[in-house]
């Protein structure tokens, strides 16, 4: 999940010279230029009516787990409370702020209770997300493996290091990990896995990002599997998905500013819906 770097490690200018530094690097200036081309793409003329689109269907994360497992979801809040505790340690340690993790809890229940074999994550930071994925396919005992796809924090010194810090030594053994970015890092999980159980696209928010990122994987879900998506808000892709493939899908968000979009994942039940 998306994560932020607090500016208390080095000055302003070090920062720079660090971004600069590791932007020549052989592979990293095609990035980032698309990235940098894909901010500029005129899509924010549409997010105000996008918002307004997933404001008006959204359930908090909250108030929809607990209604589709109150037991599960008491196991991902506790969860949520070892991560934060793992995660003060480790930035601590480093002596870095590792910011917010996002919907750490709603990926550990979906997790949890959907019982994926192969998840396949794009975005990493710091590994909140990966953390969640790893803890959860753990204590489902069913020999389930996490693909992930980022690209390093360029703001920092020797940048990879930083890429899922937080996820432990005793969850790596089923993890995959590439950080060339999803052009380079999607085909080749692609060609390591079958069918997709779980994905989690959290990468590049621009609706062009978006769109190569899940043309190239959507086609290989299984007919169950569940797909994610974070910040929907940013744009139209995920309701544009929705109609394109007539899809029924979640809003999930606990304000009317931040939306994870789902699909796959149960209905609300009616009963509790429609009681406000």
């Amino acid at each position: 999940m998306t994560s932020t770097v607090a500016p208390d490690r080095g000055s302003r200018l070090e920062r720079a010279l660090h971004l600069l530094r590791n932007v020549v690097r052989p592979g990293y200036a095609r990035v980032v230029a698309g990235k940098v081309r894909a901010r500029f793409s005129g899509e924010q003329r549409e997010r105000a009516a996008a918002v307004a689109w997933y404001a008006s269907r959204r359930i908090a994360p909250a108030r929809y787990c607990a209604a589709i497992d109150a037991d599960l979801w008491a196991e991902a809040r506790a969860f949520g409370e070892e991560l934060e505790a793992h995660a003060a340690a480790e930035s601590e340690r480093l002596g870095i702020a590792l910011g917010a993790g996002g919907r750490y809890e709603l990926l550990y229940f979906a997790t949890r209770l959907r019982r994926p074999r192969t998840v396949v994550e794009t975005g990493v930071a710091f590994g909140y997300s990966s953390y969640a994925f790893l803890r959860a396919l753990e204590r489902n005992g069913d020999g389930g493996r996490l693909w992930s796809s980022d690209f390093p924090f360029l703001r920092l010194p020797d940048p990879e290091r930083f890429v899922g810090v937080l996820v432990p030594d005793d969850l790596r053994e089923h993890w995959s990990l590439r950080t060339r970015g999803d052009a380079a890092n999607l085909p080749e999980i692609l060609a390591e896995v079958d069918t997709i159980d779980l994905f989690h696209y959290d990468s590049d928010k621009s609706y062009p990002g978006r769109r190569f990122g899940c043309d190239l994987v959507l086609p290989r879900l299984g007919p169950d599997a569940v797909f994610l998506m974070d910040d929907i808000q940013d744009n139209a892709w995920f309701r544009d998905h929705l109609a394109r493939t007539r899809s029924e899908g979640l809003v999930l968000g606990a304000t009317d500013r931040a939306f994870v979009g789902a699909v796959g994942l149960p209905p609300m039940p009616a009963e509790i819906a429609s009681s406000g």
